[in-house]
Order: structure tokens, then C-alpha cells, then sequence
């Protein structure tokens, strides 16, 4: 803290999913008050009590605080980060500043929403201000509904219609931030370092994000081995890139890397209108399937030990790195749920454990689509076949070659279940639950 906190009456504005200061939302408005602004982040402590000490994610988290204080300080100004949980963190905020109002971005998680709830709750009993703003995502919540004012479930229709709604816009041109500088409050703070929260710094990076490859998306999107994806889901799980930014560029360059971006406002909306789907299958029918849920196979999966090599490598390269190619992830968890007959919130919790671009609402979409019980999902019948899926995408095995040192094609390890017996267990296995 300050040697001597600030008395003048003040704005807060609280870094969350968006740690950037340019192109921000609501630090922008923060700035626009007419009073001048603290920067704040909270390391919530109830969040980061269920993650390992070396979390690659929080040391990126920390790397990019450090940044933006960095930056702050040519402003004359610093960032204060807390830790804590953040109703305790808020009532000592407001009891060492004279704390005028609270600025942020939404969060549309459950557990973010019921957070931020009690914090306007709190600052209202305190009589102060607390808003929030669009930010995370292009168009939000009820940006995007049918003529009857209902959500879509159906991401054709539902891009059909945000489209249409995105060439009506007059265009977006952000404000700069070097105009608004001098409205940061004057502060400056001790070093923060990440072993004040429990934690060390992770041997695993989050690589920069790469716009050039943009361009080519729809030619390479397919290809593992290519290692030409943007990595954008990375910086738009915290923020450190405008989803206004972004959504221009790629309709600039590329209408196929657009649609992935729409597919993520998509996911967020369903998550918003339907936040059932966190722990129960969009179509609820799909909650009766008999699962097998055998413990030993699910960890010969997560461990890439399945036989199929595209599958195995995929899990290789995602307890490796963090990450795991788009085309390889459908693979994986199709595997998971219709060859291994595995709930697939078991999936998707080893996901959100190691995806260092985990968010909830695409994680949790693109697992019930792979298993048939998601909004506009693939049907259970569609059952990827690993062999053939191998041999249309990484043909030479260069793909597996990377991630399984001394590959032999022809001296693997045995299938841990054929395809055939599988794919037939599954059909009928729902056909059974779903009749």
C-alpha cells in the first residue's frame, strides 16, 4: 500500500478478464468519471485454493500485472493487486480510500456473477456506484435473439443473425489511451511478488499471440502437424486482446476465423440463458445415458495411452504444453465419450485443469457438442473414427511423431477398445437412454 493512501475521492477500476489498457471498455468510462481512477486486481483466493503452484495460467496473469504496471508508472501511476477473497479485499478498499465508485467488465460465469452481485450489493450499502460493461464479448446476452425475443440455440441461425447485425454497425474505433492518461490516480506500490499468493513461477509459457496467420486460417486449420493456429484463445480468455479488435481484423482477413469468434459469443449466450448446462446436458434427455465411467480407462486417456495414436498424441501435447490442437480436441473428446462410454464432464473438468485457454462457456459447449447433448450438437450417432480421422489429418504421422518420441506405426500398442465394437456399444447404448 501507499505510505500515505489517497484522501481525494476516487474511481476504481477492477482488472479481471481483461488485462489490457487499451481498448478497454469499462476502463475507459472509469477514466471519463470525472474523478480519477485506481487500477485494482484481485488474486481471488478462492479460485486459486483449487490450482497447483506452478499454474502456468496465474504466472501469466502475474506477467501481464506486472506490464501493465510498468506501464501505469509512465503514467505516474501503479496498479494495486490484492489477495484475498474479494468481498474482504472490497470492505478494506473502501475503508483506506475514498472510494466514489466501481468500474468493470462483465463476467457471464455463475460463480463470477454471484461475485460481483455481492460487491454491488456491498457497495450499495456504502452508497457507492458499481458498474459494469461489455467487454468480454462481441454482442452479449440479449444483443442477439430471435423475432420472439428468445435466445437461438442454433449456431447457423445465430451467426446469420449476428452477422447481419455486425454489417449495421458504423465501425469501432477505440479510444486512446494516451488521451486519458493523466486521469490515473497518483499511486505507486510495492513489487508484488507471486510468492505472496503460493505460488512459483510455471516452466510452461502462453505463447504471443499471432495475428499473421489469419490470413490462411480455413487452408491450415485442419492440419496439427501445420502448427499455424493464431493461439487467440489464450489472450481472449484474459483479455490481453480486444474481441472488438480482433472481430475486425478478421473480417478483414478471414470469414472462416470470424466464424470461430461468432461460435464464442455463441457458447457465452447459451452459458448466460442456460447456465444449467454447467453441470447438466443441455438437452436434459441426454442426462439418462448409462455410462461406463471406468476410472482405469479414463486415465489411460488422460495419460495418452489409448492406442490410437492422433488421440494419444493430443493428450500429450496438452499435459506438455497446455494446449491441444482444435481438430485434435474434437477427436479427443469423441473418443472419450463414445469409444470409452465416459461421462464427458469428466472430460471436460481435465480440460478446464489443463487448458491454459480454458473458458467455461466454449469448454463446456464444444464438450456437449462432441457428445451429441449440447445445443446444436453433433448427433450421437456421428461417431469419429480414429483411423480414418488419422489418416485425413496427419497422413505421415508427423503430428504423432512430435508428441510420441519413437513412434512405430507398426508396432504400436494394442487399441484399448476396437472401433467397431465401440461405435456399435454407443448407438445403442443411446438409442436405450434417449427412447
Amino acid at each position: 500500500m501507499n505510505t500515505k493512501p489517497l484522501k481525494e475521492p476516487l474511481v476504481v477500476f477492477w482488472f479481471r478478464r481483461d488485462l489490457r489498457l487499451n481498448d478497454n471498455t469499462g476502463l475507459v468510462a472509469a477514466l471519463q468519471s470525472g474523478y480519477k481512477v485506481l487500477p485494482l486486481f484481485i488474486f481471488d483466493k478462492t479460485i486459486l485454493e483449487h490450482l497447483p503452484e506452478t499454474d502456468p495460467r496465474v504466472t501469466f496473469i502475474y506477467e501481464q500485472l506486472i506490464s501493465i504496471s510498468e506501464k501505469l508508472q509512465s503514467y505516474k501511476s501503479d496498479i494495486l493487486i490484492e489477495f484475498g477473497k474479494p468481498e474482504e479485499v472490497w470492505k478494506k478498499i473502501t475503508s483506506e480510500y475514498s472510494v466514489r465508485a466501481v468500474f468493470c467488465n462483465h463476467d457471464y460465469e455463475p460463480y463470477a456473477i454471484n461475485r460481483d452481485q455481492k460487491i454491488r450489493e456491498l457497495m450499495n450499502s456504502e452508497k457507492i456506484g458499481f458498474y459494469s460493461f461489455k467487454d468480454h464479448v462481441f454482442f452479449e446476452k440479449d444483443e442477439i435473439q430471435k423475432a420472439d425475443g428468445t435466445p437461438y440455440t442454433v449456431y447457423t441461425a445465430y451467426k446469420n443473425k449476428w452477422l447481419e447485425k455486425f454489417r449495421s454497425l458504423p465501425g469501432y474505433i477505440p479510444e486512446k489511451m494516451e488521451d486519458l492518461s493523466t486521469n490515473f490516480a497518483n499511486v505507486r506500490y510495492k513489487n508484488f511478488q507471486l510468492s505472496a499468493i503460493g505460488f512459483e513461477k510455471s516452466k510452461i509459457a502462453i505463447p504471443a499471440l499471432n495475428t499473421s496467420l489469419v490470413k490462411d486460417y480455413d487452408k491450415h486449420r485442419d492440419i496439427p502437424e501445420a502448427e499455424k493456429t493464431t493461439l487467440a484463445g489464450h489472450h481472449l480468455r484474459f483479455g490481453t486482446i480486444s474481441i472488438r479488435s480482433l472481430v475486425y481484423f478478421a473480417d478483414s482477413k478471414n470469414q472462416v476465423f470470424l466464424s470461430e469468434l461468432i461460435w464464442r459469443d455463441f457458447f457465452s449466450q447459451i452459458l448466460y440463458h442456460f447456465p444449467h448446462v454447467v453441470t447438466e446436458s443441455f438437452k436434459k434427455k441426454y442426462d439418462f445415458i448409462e455410462w461406463e465411467n471406468d476410472p482405469e480407462l479414463f486415465e489411460k486417456w488422460c495419460n495418452g495411452e489409448t492406442g490410437y495414436p492422433i488421440v494419444d498424441a493430443g493428450m500429450k501435447q496438452l499435459n506438455q504444453t497446455g494446449f491441444m490442437h482444435n481438430r485434435v480436441r474434437m477427436i479427443v473428446a469423441s473418443f472419450l465419450v463414445k469409444h470409452l462410454l465416459i461421462d464427458w464432464r469428466w472430460g471436460e473438468a481435465y480440460f478446464a485443469e489443463k487448458l491454459l485457454d480454458y473458458d467455461l462457456a466454449s469448454n463446456n459447449g464444444n464438450w456437449q457438442w462432441a457428445a451429441g447433448c449440447g445445443c446444436d450438437a453433433a448427433p450421437y450417432f456421428r461417431v469419429f473414427n480414429p483411423i480414418i480421422q488419422q489418416e485425413k489429418f496427419d497422413p505421415d504421422f508427423n503430428y504423432v511423431r512430435r508428441w510420441i518420441p519413437g513412434f512405430d506405426p507398426e508396432n504400436y500398442v494394442t487399441p484399448i477398445v476396437d472401433h467397431k465394437f465401440a461405435r456399435e456399444r454407443i448407438i445403442q447404448r443411446f438409442k436405450k437412454a434417449l427412447a
